[in-house]
Formats: C-alpha cells, structure tokens, sequence
C-alpha cells in the first residue's frame, strides 16, 4: 500500500507539471521516477548485476581456456622461436579483455530493456492511458522513458566496466585512463541506441508477461549477433554477412577494438600483419565490408544514425498509438 501511495504521489506530480504545459519539466519526472522505480526495485538490480557476473564467469572459465589455446597454437604457427610461457600470458590477457568488452555490450542491451519494463508495466495498470491525455506532447513522454533507460543501461554498463578494469588491475592489466573515457564515450553512445529501440520495441507489446518472454530471448539473442558467445570466425559466411548490417556487432566491435589495441599489438609481435588481420576479423575486432574495414568512427556514425531512426520513428508512432485502458 506505501509502494503505490508513492506511485501515486508521484503520477499527481507528473500530472501537475504536464498540466502547466512543461514539457522538459515533464521529461525530467518521468527520468527521475524511472530511475527511483529501478532502484527500489532490488531483485532487478541484483539479477542485473549477477547475470554480468555469471556471463563473465562461463566466458572465462569455459570458452577462455578455448580461445587462449586457438592463440598460443596461431603464434606458435607463425611466429617461429618464441617464449611460451610468455605467449601463454599475453593470449590469456587477451581473451579476458575482449570477454570484458562483449560483457558491456550485452548489458548495454539487457538492463535498458529491464528498465523499460516500466512503460510495459504503467500500460497494464493504465496510468500510461490516463498521462496521455494530459495536455503535453507524446515526444517528452517518449524522451522521457528513453532517457531513463539510457542512464541506468549506461550507469550499470560503467560499473561493470568498473569491475572489469579491477579484475584486471589485479593482474597487472588494467586499462588506461584514456582507454576508459573512450569506452565510457562507446557506453553512452550504445545504452542510447538499445534503450530507443527497447522503447521502439515496448509500442507493440501490451503485456508483461510478453515483455518477460522478449527479455529472455534478447539475453540469449545477443550474445550470438554480437558474436560474444561464438567469434564471427565459427559462423556461416551467410550469418556473419546479416550480423555485419546491424549495430550491434559494430557496437561490441568498436569497444573490443579500443580495449584490445594494447594487448594485441604485444601478443602479435614479430608476426605478419595478415595474421593480424585474420585474428582481428575472425574475432570480431574489426569488421570488414567488401574487403575493407571499417574505422571506429564509421562505426558509432552507424549506431547514432540508427538510433536517430529509432528516436524519430519511436516519436511518430507514439503520437497516434491507442493504448490499454484501465
């Protein structure tokens, strides 16, 4: 009963403000209610954080062991009389710093559309019904869940960059001060994208029993289209072609290849550049299209021009969606 006082107390203010015709003002409810939602909500902020956890660890303990030994053999192949025991360390790096930017990816994903949720949620009840008639425009309510969704996917995305760049700090592989602030720069630019298109998704879902059902599959879904849980190397040319035309393989490709540029260029030492290249590609460092590969900012051009898509078609449908009455 004191959660939904609350709910409500919060929906009369929100009334209010769209009543004056402020629609910025109304933005920023709606952003600050979102977010008070998330964090009252300790069940979904704790699976968030041990889904990372847990996704982290299957990588490194099973798949690790497997792409570290793929890079010993390839350096053993190519590189003539090296230091084993040294390679054996550089792979291992390696492979634990391109998990780590897969890991971020899939949560840029994940906890926006968790959080979106919410929309799914006020439709059910009706209080969406009853806030769309208040005399303020559709967009500001849109930007409003949007917003929310962004800050906390990008919030839990950092922090898990955060505990990433420890782990590693503990071994002595820590990331830079300026590689973070890229990858803080890549986070934001991803959570926006992923958080327009869980809105763009939530328009035609009036459940939360279906919603629970897309979230579930999208937690299994996007580690394949990122190419995280298998590299771009062990799927059909067809697939890999298909996962090249949507953002978000370019979207783990860019932070893969901001974090792994150290570590590769001191694991590779002394080989062709081919096989350079070939690992780059097969691992979805870097994509390539029609023989050429295409540079970081041609990649975040690509993810916020889709999400420029996205906002815009997300606003159009929203001014004339009916939705469910209570």
């Amino acid at each position: 009963m004191m959660r939904m006082g609350k709910r409500n107390r919060a929906w009369r203010r929100l009334y209010k403000w769209s009543g004056m015709g402020n629609g910025m003002e109304t933005t920023k409810l709606l952003i600050s209610r979102n977010i008070k939602l998330y964090r009252r909500d300790k069940a979904a902020v704790f699976f968030s954080l041990l889904s990372m956890l847990i996704t982290l660890a299957l990588m490194i303990l099973f798949l690790g062991s497997m792409n570290s030994d793929t890079i010993v053999n390839l350096l053993a192949e190519y590189g003539g009389v090296r230091d084993a025991v040294k390679d054996r360390m550089n792979a291992e790096h390696l492979v634990r710093v391109w998990t780590l930017a897969g890991i971020v990816l899939i949560n840029c994903v994940t906890v926006t559309m968790t959080v979106m949720g919410n929309l799914v949620q006020d439709e059910e009840e009706g209080r969406l019904a009853s806030f769309y008639i208040a005399p303020v425009g559709r967009g500001y309510i849109t930007l409003g869940y949007i917003l929310s969704a962004w800050l906390i996917g990008a919030g839990m995305s950092l922090l898990t960059l955060a505990f990433g760049n420890l782990f590693l700090m503990g071994k002595g592989e820590g990331f830079g001060i300026q590689t973070c602030m890229v990858l803080t720069g890549m986070i934001l630019v991803n959570s926006f994208f992923y958080a327009a298109l869980s809105y763009l998704l939530t328009l035609f879902v009036h459940s939360q029993g279906a919603w629970s059902a897309i979230l579930s599959i999208t937690g299994t879904l996007v580690g394949f289209l990122g190419a995280v849980y298998l590299p771009m190397i062990m799927l059909p040319e067809k697939v890999g072609m298909v996962l090249k035309a949507l953002p978000i393989l370019h979207g783990a490709s860019m932070m893969r290849r901001v974090s792994v540029q150290g570590v590769l260029r001191e694991t590779f030492a002394g080989l062709p550049a081919e096989v350079l290249e070939g690992y780059c590609e097969g691992m979805g460092v870097t994509v390539s299209v029609r023989g050429e590969i295409l540079s970081v900012m041609t990649q975040v051009a690509f993810v916020v021009s889709f999400s420029i898509v996205i906002v815009t078609a997300a606003v159009l449908i929203s001014k004339y969606r009916s939705v469910r009455e209570r």
